[in-house]
């Protein structure tokens, strides 16, 4: 399994991503408090996004195990779930060494359903640490701790996002309001080699990966705009600079967070 599927990742260096980031996450849920609120996800608790978390990767792993060819709610998927009394920690733990198992066992260019443009298996992998990597954060800003996302994760987490949000419109109706004539936007990491230039056009929007003069123009770390496009941090949380036009970046936020 060594077929690339951004820049210099592989399905297995994504997995063992996964895998690194499930131990911080299990460290942070080990000592936090079930019923801690989450501020970047109104109305959960630590306990809730363990759920979250757990299940989706649940699901994420009988996708890839049955090669699902379509669609299937979590809701129908055969899964442990969640129990009073059970080991939180524990339980997010043994989800995610199924999936890992199941990921590595699989070969990247095995062709299933996803809710993205790549209908293979390695689409799973790269989704599920971009997934965990959010929520991770999450966790660490509920518990005042500083989300440590490296550049080179993040970098490929706004690739990702930008890439698979125009499929979302098909369970997100806000994403179709991403439209425009021609209104740019400029996202510049500070840290590393990373930038973006998004166009609202009248059908939708595009992007690309690259340098120029947008509308508005946000400059921050990788992790950060990350953190943005994910609507985990506010343009005004004085962790970025912003040029230009603001009401046009309130209006893609409002409209892109999923």
């Amino acid at each position: 399994m060594t077929e690339l599927i951004h820049g210099d990742r592989t399905h297995d260096e994504y997995c063992t991503a996964i895998e690194a980031a499930t131990a911080r996450l299990v460290a942070l849920v080990e000592e936090a408090d079930p019923a801690a609120p989450v501020p970047t996800c109104p109305g959960w608790t630590i306990a809730k996004l363990v759920k979250h978390v757990g299940t989706t990767q649940r699901w994420a792993e009988h996708l890839v195990r049955t090669r699902a060819p379509e669609w299937l709610g979590a809701r129908d998927v055969p899964m442990d779930r969640l129990g009073e009394g059970d080991d939180p920690a524990a339980w997010l733990a043994a989800g995610t060494a199924r999936l890992l198992a199941t990921l590595r066992a699989t070969a990247p260019e095995t062709p299933l359903w996803s809710w993205g443009g790549d209908r293979h298996a390695r689409f799973w992998s790269r989704r599920m640490l971009h997934e965990l990597l959010v929520h991770l954060a999450d966790a660490e800003l509920a518990l005042g701790r500083e989300p440590a996302i490296d550049a080179g994760s993040a970098i490929d987490g706004v690739d990702e996002f930008l890439g698979n949000l125009p499929y979302a419109a098909e369970w997100a109706e806000r994403v179709g309001r991403l439209s425009g004539d021609g209104e740019t936007l400029h996202l510049h990491a500070t840290d590393a080699d990373g930038e973006w230039m998004i166009t609202l056009r009248p059908t939708g929007f595009t992007w690309e990966r690259g340098h120029g003069k947008g509308a508005v123009a946000v400059r921050g770390t990788a992790s950060d705009l990350l953190l943005l496009v994910y609507g985990r941090l506010r343009p005004d949380a004085g962790r970025f600079e912003v040029f230009g036009d603001d009401r046009l970046l309130a209006h893609w936020l409002e409209n892109s967070a999923i």
